[in-house]
């Protein structure tokens, strides 16, 4: 991470720490089982993927002229998605007329071409809408487990050439009533704004949700192996010893960049463990329920 980026946490971290993100308007949600768990890091074969967190499984499907989401984009549209969900309490939300002004409170720039920003959002929206999602515990003796779409259904209306002309109709998607119901059950509490700051890197995001998530509630010392923490977030790592070291590298290089904006974040890392320490919480006036 050279100076530069490091700098500009360091900015986004200060204006985050000046205020509170509820006061802020900056009070968002994720939902709670893609903190457990999390979606593709990178564009991966197959329309099948699974993560694991201790007895908790996480399943996507998508259809496979589609594809799976993966990516930063689909991490700040689930966190749009769930906010929207939680401060609504409506299964059809209404993402507006303009695209540009949707992008804007993803924290994106509206940017054309084949790998602009524009492509990749309409990409994701319809990767993630098109998706469902299996969430599984289970040990030797008791398994449960849930089994949902993403949405019913969706309409995009936006013109990606003129993304600042408001379309006729406002584009809208209508969630799932068993995703409806998981995701605003319990979400979890973040900052949006710490979202933006990190959305250059899908495992920085995943880490600051899981953070926020863990250290709300966390009472004692914890030491987590890496070959777990390889289980829930290394979607792209081999499952070998040198594969663990590779991901154990990237791990703490992103957890550097956490730490920008959640410097409260009391961590230790050595050979074999993440160690977490009882920290204050990113948002402080919410207390999560493990």
């Amino acid at each position: 991470m050279n100076n530069k980026n490091i700098n500009k946490l360091i900015e986004h971290a200060l204006a985050i720490e000046a205020r509170d993100a509820k006061e802020a308007g900056a009070l968002g949600y994720m939902g709670r089982a893609l903190v457990q768990a999390t979606m593709p890091h990178r564009n991966i074969e197959g329309n099948e993927f699974i993560r694991k967190n201790g007895l908790f499984t996480l399943t996507m499907l998508a259809p496979s002229h589609v594809g799976l989401p993966y990516g930063s984009i689909p991490r700040l549209l689930m966190a749009w998605i769930t906010t929207e969900a939680v401060k609504t309490g409506h299964q059809e939300l209404i993402l507006g007329k303009s695209l540009s002004d949707f992008m804007r409170q993803l924290g994106l720039v509206p940017t054309g071409g084949r790998w602009g920003s524009i492509t990749r959002l309409r990409e994701q929206m319809i990767r993630i809408f098109s998706s469902s999602i299996s969430c599984t515990y289970s040990d030797e003796s008791r398994a449960s487990g849930v089994n949902m779409q993403v949405a019913e259904d969706y309409s995009l209306w936006w013109e990606p050439k003129k993304p600042e002309q408001a379309a006729l109709w406002e584009s809208t998607i209508t969630l799932n009533r068993r995703f409806f119901d998981e995701i605003t059950s319990s979400p979890i509490p973040i900052d949006i704004d710490a979202l933006k700051a990190l959305k250059k890197s899908p495992m920085a995001l995943d880490i600051y949700c899981w953070l926020t998530y863990r250290m709300s509630y966390l009472k004692k010392k914890t030491g987590i192996p890496w070959q777990a923490l390889a289980a829930q977030f290394g979607s792209n790592y081999a499952n070998d010893a040198q594969g663990i070291r590779n991901f154990k590298k990237h791990f703490i290089e992103q957890l550097k960049k956490v730490n920008c904006v959640y410097p409260d974040a009391n961590v230790e890392c050595d050979s074999s463990y993440l160690t977490l320490k009882p920290s204050k919480t990113h948002i402080s006036s919410i207390i999560v329920k493990a």
